[in-house]
């Protein structure tokens, strides 16, 4: 997969494809990462090492930051007039804060599944057929076709979903609609795929058909997840992030990161213990 970037050398811009077999272990690397919505510093001083090929949950207590570092991570929330990030957030060896980096093509390598289902008020088919039209894709109706049903396959909902792909998407279940949203994302063939709270609006059975569906997109892609539920975190993670605010209670920070086995069994900072075990959060 290759990542397009725009470079500056002497008194030209060139573009530069780097592919992610040339980088390191890392899908990406958050270096002294604060974020600010105008004067109110939201996180701070943030560094990680996200593993390619696993997934990572961040957890914490409501408040603490965490949909704003996840939603920078594609610079989501550039969307926001007010959101500014200082520090590093490197993907593929680059930094996607550069100015010179298009954040569309930010986005494109790193997915985005949001808390609630929202799928286009289109067909099934449509919603993976024009997800993958606007990101570039120039096939034939032939390869159209095979692409949303390698991207159905690849989010466990084919064979629930194949004999009515001219239906509407909103007559989904819920937890069908969220898998849908995860084929679409999938379908532009990202490196990443972030989700913030996938899994908060399910019911328990379509919840673990989502956990199940990210240990066999870790195959294939680097997820990181945000989620409320430390049960979730511990089945479906193999690493974990603890955000807490900081003695202030106004800005919030990682207070430690590790293989999720170790956060669940040894934490290192008793904030993490009281917060895992439940005795506060």
């Amino acid at each position: 997969m290759n990542f397009k970037v725009a470079l500056r050398s002497a008194s030209n811009i060139v573009s530069q494809d780097i592919t992610s077999q040339s980088v390191g272990k890392y899908a990406i690397e958050v270096r002294n990462l604060s974020i600010y919505y105008g004067n109110f510093q939201a996180v701070r001083d943030v560094s990680l090492f996200i593993p390619r090929q696993k997934v990572t949950a961040i957890i914490g207590p409501s408040g603490c930051g965490k949909s704003t570092m996840i939603r920078a991570f594609n610079r989501m929330n550039d969307l926001i007039p007010s959101a500014f990030a200082e520090g590093e957030i490197l993907f593929m060896g680059q930094n996607i804060y550069n100015p010179l980096v298009d954040p569309v093509e930010v986005r494109r390598h790193i997915g985005m599944v949001f808390q609630k289902p929202n799928p286009f008020p289109k067909s099934i088919y449509e919603n993976i057929a024009w997800g993958a039209r606007i990101n570039g894709f120039k096939g034939s109706k032939s390869d159209m076709d095979d692409l949303v049903e390698k991207s159905l396959r690849g989010a466990a909902l084919w064979d629930e979903v194949k004999d009515k792909l001219n239906s509407p998407a909103l007559a989904l279940s819920g937890g069908q609609q969220q898998r849908l949203c995860i084929a679409r994302t999938i379908a532009v063939e990202p490196e990443v795929i972030l989700m913030d709270e996938p899994a908060s609006a399910l019911d328990p059975i379509a919840t673990l058909k989502i956990e199940e569906l990210m240990q066999q997109l870790k195959e294939n892609y680097t997820i990181v997840i945000v989620t409320h539920n430390m049960q979730q975190a511990a089945r479906a993670s193999d690493f974990t992030a603890m955000m807490m605010l900081t003695e202030d209670l106004k800005t919030g920070t990682v207070i430690e990161y590790g293989r999720t086995i170790d956060i669940f069994t040894h934490p290192k900072d008793k904030r993490t213990e009281d917060y895992v075990t439940g005795r506060f959060g």
